[in-house]
């Protein structure tokens, strides 16, 4: 099945939008609208509609869009931080002096398993959404991944991948940029 036939069938062929585009379709006949016209002319245009419909967000956002980049820049910055402030050794009494624990790990991991899910959701307004979900998701996989094992299995072999997720998480956040 190509992406045409899966997108009439989504949007046009399945029960669902069946029943709904029937009750539009009866909704229009009692203003006078012609609305069989309007499907077949919906159905035959579904692959120009999905492959326009993400560009267009973009430029819906118009001179917004300098606001998704700014968050870009903010998110790659609280990454770069975060990481530099997890490997500064900053001045402790002698007593505050501990070694990090797995619950620690844990929580610092679903923290940024958390936000990066939630800027996930704004992938779709990056001018490549799917360069920005791919780097997004596979930074969270490397990254929050790798976190996650050490926490569970106190099993320190993988933490070399760790870095590579962080990267792949800023280059995300840089790409709202591009």
């Amino acid at each position: 099945m190509g992406l045409n036939e899966a997108m009439n069938y989504v949007l046009f062929n399945n029960p669902v939008s069946s029943t709904m585009w029937s009750m539009a379709s009866n909704g229009a006949k009692a203003v006078g609208l012609k609305p069989k016209a309007i499907v077949q002319n919906a159905a035959t245009h579904t692959s120009t509609a999905a492959q326009q419909a993400l560009p267009s967000m973009w430029k819906l956002l118009g001179h917004n869009r300098h606001i998704i980049r700014l968050a870009g820049l903010s998110g790659a910055t609280a990454v770069i931080l975060a990481a530099y402030g997890a490997h500064h050794h900053f001045p402790l009494k002698e007593e505050d002096v501990q070694e990090r624990d797995p619950k620690q790990i844990f929580e610092m991991t679903n923290r940024y398993h958390f936000i990066h899910s939630l800027a996930l959701m704004a992938a779709p307004f990056a001018r490549r959404p799917y360069l920005t979900m791919t780097l997004m998701m596979s930074g969270m996989a490397l990254f929050c991944g790798t976190c996650y094992y050490v926490a569970f299995t106190n099993d320190r072999s993988v933490v070399r991948l760790t870095p590579m997720g962080g990267f792949l998480l800023i280059f995300a956040w840089l790409s709202f940029i591009i």
